[in-house]
């Protein structure tokens, strides 16, 4: 493979500035930056130290996700096969009902999963949306899992009612570094990204942030996402999804070049130096991987994945093939270690 087409960025829109250093970081840019030149055994050595460190047990959780509400988004992210900007086959679906949600969750609690997500395509839920996921979210939670949804930009009370209805998790992407934003999405600007999590922080709800690789970003702009994460105040995100790109027909990133699988690796090893508690998730992408290269990603601090037949709108490998995967590497879930 040739590497040097891996660091072409993609030009979609135009780029926002890259801001300026700010001496306070706990991860300055260039430390971040200088971890993801390490050679590669050297990192993966730092990164397993540090996730040793923090989760002893070697536990990885598992997660499932429900598009409760599918497709119709006005927003033109050029990796997402749900706006209403791209053709790419999928029909906007009305929200599903609470006895339809119940049924997945209780299905996925079967399966072993302990985190329930819910995800629904919009821009920014009205009060009406926020009251019906307030519903969905206090059905899940009765049974006695992990709750967490990701609805888009929130307004002002949103968090807090969603945490009344015992919402654990809010996730709300930062999606790339940002100075490659602007490149990806025109329909909002970066720190629209970041007063969506400055409200989910300020109503006490947990946050999962994360991010996407392979849209055509250069290395340096994937510390910068890490990094972005790492910094955010008062603290970095309790879950941190890294989703490796699902390249879909109709999208403006369907011909992106594959990012190098030792790449990825090195993002999830990364990021669990710089935010050494959090839970760090393989995300959308995973089926691509293969066995090997999931290997290796648990093994540079990743102990979370989403399990089950659909990731929103994109394939995820089987539940008896996570189960296997997971024999083979003798990885415990935490639904193991709580029975």
């Amino acid at each position: 493979m040739n590497t040097a087409t891996l660091e072409q960025p993609i030009t979609l829109h135009r780029a926002t500035p890259k801001p300026v250093a700010n001496p306070d970081e706990r991860w300055p840019l260039a430390e971040v930056e200088a971890l993801f030149e390490l050679p590669f055994l050297e990192l993966m050595h730092r990164a397993q130290t540090v996730h040793r460190e923090n989760f002893p047990a070697g536990d990885v959780q598992l997660s499932t996700l429900l598009s409760i509400k599918t497709g119709g988004c006005p927003e033109d992210c050029g990796y997402c096969p749900q706006s209403v900007h791209y053709d790419t086959g999928v029909t906007a679906t009305k929200m599903l009902g609470v006895d339809v949600v119940v049924a997945a969750a209780k299905a996925a609690q079967e399966a072993g999963a302990t985190r329930f997500c819910m995800g629904a395509a919009w821009r920014s839920p009205k009060d009406r949306d926020v009251d019906n996921v307030a519903e969905l979210v206090k059905a899940v939670k009765a049974l006695g899992m992990e709750t967490c949804a990701t609805l888009g930009m929130l307004e002002d009370g949103h968090a807090a009612q969603l945490r009344d209805a015992g919402l654990d998790y809010y996730n709300h992407n930062l999606d790339t570094a940002p100075d490659f934003y602007g490149d990806i999405i025109d329909t909002r600007v970066y720190q629209d990204r970041l007063d969506t999590l400055d409200r989910v922080r300020g109503a006490g709800v947990k946050v999962c942030s994360g991010g996407i690789v392979g849209m055509g970003e250069t290395r340096a702009q994937r510390a910068g996402l890490v990094a972005q994460l790492a910094n955010l105040e008062p603290s970095y995100p309790e879950s941190v999804p890294v989703n490796n790109l699902v390249r879909v027909a109709g999208t403006p990133l369907a011909d992106a070049p594959p990012l190098d699988p030792l790449e990825f690796v090195r993002v999830i090893a990364v990021a669990r130096i710089t935010m050494p508690t959090a839970r760090v998730r393989l995300s959308a992408g995973r089926q691509q991987m293969g066995e090997a290269v999931q290997a290796m990603c648990f093994l540079a601090g990743a102990n979370s994945i989403f399990y089950g037949d659909k990731l929103l709108v994109t394939g995820n490998p089987d539940v008896e093939a996570d189960r296997q995967l997971l024999a083979k590497l003798g990885l415990p879930t935490s639904g193991m270690l709580a029975a």
